[in-house]
């Protein structure tokens, strides 16, 4: 009973996150651009980070949607 919670509760996490690939350089993009990258703690290109799924997440993944991809969660 104590495995299926624990997986049920691994489900449910990995349907509140999302992940977040810088896949474009930041060189000649607006300089807020830059502090938004920043803020979702992608540095060198290609950098993937497993953030929360949030409004404010989303809203700053979708003001520099030109830059980062949302992969799929394995």
């Amino acid at each position: 009973m104590a495995k299926a919670k624990s997986m049920n509760k691994a489900a449910t996490k990995a349907a509140d996150t999302i992940r977040v690939r810088l896949y474009k350089s930041m060189n000649s993009c607006q300089w807020k651009h830059r502090l938004s990258v920043k803020a979702l703690g992608l540095n060198k290109l290609n950098d993937v980070r497993e953030l929360k799924d949030s409004p404010q997440v989303r809203g700053l993944v979708n003001k520099i949607s030109y830059l980062v991809r949302i992969e799929e969660s394995a």
